[in-house]
């Protein structure tokens, strides 16, 4: 999970961390083709969650600072009621609690996170050790002086169903053209999907079978109206009883079912999100 400016966001309920925009802009179903760093971190996480994530990751070097904390001093200069982002650092325990989902945080700047951490370790030339018990005498003998922010409670999940005729994989005289330009960009018919974020991709067939398998997403389950979570449950069970021979290559010449590498539900789900022309319904 980091922050992404300039992504594009497509009706993602953002509620829980950013609310009370100007102009009265709806975060419940919020869209924007040019996410800023804090919105574009808020929407990473609750599409993480949507696609099935328990563990999320998170490295302080490439999230937005405001969206992970706002300490007692900018607190006291702006009142919560004129700041529409509800930190990161006050829904940590929340997302736990209630959804299940853990966080492994990398943090070196900010110890506010000892007061909700379960555990914290402590590298030392580059070796890591427990500081748990260090980390709360020093979180009781050093308060922050900061009030928790979060409220309202976290809301029910909403449900995303993507609009099958909004994802175009056509091109020239092709019903579908895919192509892969390195591990970073994915070429759907005549568009281009940006995974420059997605770190966790490591080889271009990974992307290349991303861009296959939303083709046979869109031919065989979305017409049927899906949810993303479920859409992405019928990708792997497929892909788990069949393999990656049902991608079809015959429409990229010089491919075939071995110039495959297979990618997780949540790689497949960060390159729909990240298509431009993507429009969904939302119950």
């Amino acid at each position: 999970i980091r922050a992404e400016d300039g992504r594009r966001v497509e009706r993602v309920d953002i509620s829980a961390f950013i609310d009370n925009l100007p102009h009265g802009r709806d975060t419940a179903a919020f869209c924007t083709d040019d996410a800023s760093g804090s919105t574009s971190q808020a929407a990473n996480i609750v599409e993480a969650i949507e696609a099935g994530a328990t563990t999320l990751l998170l490295d302080e070097d490439t999230c937005a600072t405001n969206f992970m904390v706002r300490d007692a001093r900018m607190q006291a200069l702006v009142a919560k009621e004129n700041e529409p982002i509800t930190p990161f650092l006050d829904r940590v325990r929340e997302l736990y609690d209630t959804a299940g989902v853990s966080t492994v945080l990398v943090m070196g700047g900010c110890g506010d996170y000892f007061d909700v951490a379960d555990t914290v370790f402590q590298m030392n030339r580059y070796a890591p050790s427990d500081a748990t018990e260090a980390a709360r005498r020093v979180a009781q003998s050093h308060p922050t002086g900061r009030r928790a922010e979060a409220a309202p409670t976290l809301k029910r999940r909403r449900y995303r169903i993507p609009d099958a005729s909004t994802l175009d994989p056509s091109r020239g005289h092709r019903d579908a053209r895919i192509d892969a330009d390195g591990v970073d960009v994915l070429r759907f018919g005549n568009h281009t999907i940006d995974l420059h974020h997605i770190d966790q991709l490591v080889d271009r067939l990974q992307t290349l079978a991303i861009g296959q398998v939303l083709v046979l997403a869109r031919n065989r389950w979305m017409k049927s109206k899906p949810d993303v979570n479920a859409l992405l449950d019928h990708i792997e069970s497929t892909l788990d009883e069949t393999g990656l021979g049902v991608l079809d290559p015959w429409e990229n010449p010089g491919t075939h079912p071995g110039c495959f590498a297979r990618p997780r539900r949540f790689e497949i789900v960060a390159a729909l999100n990240r298509l431009r022309t993507l429009r969904v319904e939302v119950k």
